[in-house]
């Protein structure tokens, strides 16, 4: 069959061209992945105990953009959800990002937020320009609290020191001086009511998408007929890695389940110092799910593996520019998603990319038209 667009991958930037190019625009679409299930690595399934688990470790909706949840809302009801963080830092757990309880109860202090304001203009230190991750927390936060929840987690997740990553990876966390323990501060804070596979599964129900799974698209690329390509895999596969492989870190996942109803306080504690792993998530305290038993995921960042994260140093964007020029010289082969771009997105800016990639190729005016259905 000749398919209007074959799309590789069928993660977020995947599902959301194929049913808008299927429903909106008419076209036929070859929804093709690796893995064996739709939804990339925001895949949810019930595990053998039947508790609700991320199959690739916690996915957490947010976002500041209505037209992103507008859209995201035509395929799924939505459980109000504020995540909270804690991490476990000598022998307490404590909130972060950090606040005012965070600096109180470790150091045992009673600051206001106001003096805390003052405390962290005598700590935080001097550098002329903040361009690593380091540079980030010591000229905010002081040494001792950079050492104790910053240093040994960035470690850990991303295999070299802070001083040595770009500066986004550690500015994605502010600081604050008020009580405010929410992860995120983003307008829509919600969890998909009965999961994202079951939101994938909608999304993606439409005559005009078939489906291949557990498929590598280079070993049938040869047999498939398709007019234009859309690829949401890494972007230096596609070219072979003719430049040399763009650095990735990967995760590896225990699942555990325990006959207990509750193992701890919040749905995520961090590890930033001791362990191996960086985090244990909670399941139940994400979705919600009511369960006399509770699900656990230690998670342990490792170099190979499935790419997860693109690791932002300097030398990794300039390796980078050379494959998107491969890429922009290409006609009718378009690269989106967290691997096709090699950018650091959540969830909702690879939607928020699709949406914009949709409007280029359909010629529609705005990102809030792309997003509605006619």
């Amino acid at each position: 069959m000749q398919y209007d667009f074959a799309i590789v991958g069928a993660g977020f930037a995947g599902s959301v061209l194929a049913e808008r190019l299927a429903s909106q625009a008419g076209k036929t679409v070859l929804l093709i992945d690796k893995r064996p299930h739709i939804g990339g690595n925001a895949y949810d399934c019930l595990n053998e105990a039947g508790i609700l688990i991320h199959q690739y470790g916690p996915h957490i909706f947010h976002t500041n953009s209505p037209d992103v949840f507008a859209y995201l809302s035509q395929f799924t009801e939505w459980r109000p959800y504020e995540h909270r963080v804690l991490a476990s830092v000598d022998g307490k757990l404590l909130p972060i990002p950090i606040n005012l309880d965070t600096v109180n109860n470790l150091y045992g202090y009673t600051f206001t937020s106001e003096e805390l304001a003052e405390y962290f203009k005598t700590v935080g230190e001097s550098v002329d320009e903040i361009r690593t991750s380091e540079d980030v927390v010591v000229s905010q936060v002081g040494r001792d609290l950079y050492e104790k929840f910053f240093r040994g987690y960035t470690r850990k997740q991303w295999g070299v020191d802070p001083s040595e990553l770009d500066k986004m990876v550690t500015s994605r966390i502010p600081t604050r001086t008020n009580q405010d323990d929410r992860y995120f501060t983003d307008e829509f804070q919600y969890m998909p009511l009965h999961g994202y596979t079951k939101m994938f599964e909608k999304m993606v129900d439409h005559p005009n998408i078939h489906q291949m799974l557990d498929t590598d698209f280079n070993q049938v690329k040869d047999q498939l007929s398709f007019t234009e390509l859309i690829y949401t895999g890494p972007v230096d596969e596609y070219f072979d890695f003719c430049y040399g492989k763009l650095p990735y870190r990967s995760l590896r996942f225990d699942h555990q389940t325990l006959d207990v109803n509750d193992y701890q306080p919040v749905s995520v504690v961090n590890y930033p110092n001791d362990h191996a792993y960086t985090r244990i998530t909670e399941y139940k305290k994400l979705t919600g799910q009511e369960h006399p038993k509770t699900s656990l995921t230690f998670e342990y960042p490792q170099d190979e593996g499935d790419p997860y994260y693109p690791v932002p140093r300097p030398e990794n964007a300039a390796l980078y520019r050379q494959y998107k020029q491969l890429a922009d010289e290409q006609e009718g082969v378009h690269f989106v998603g967290r691997l096709g771009t090699y950018r650091y997105y959540n969830m909702d800016q690879v939607v928020a990319q699709a949406l914009t990639l949709y409007k280029k190729l359909v010629g529609a005016e705005s990102l809030q038209e792309v997003a509605k259905s006619e």
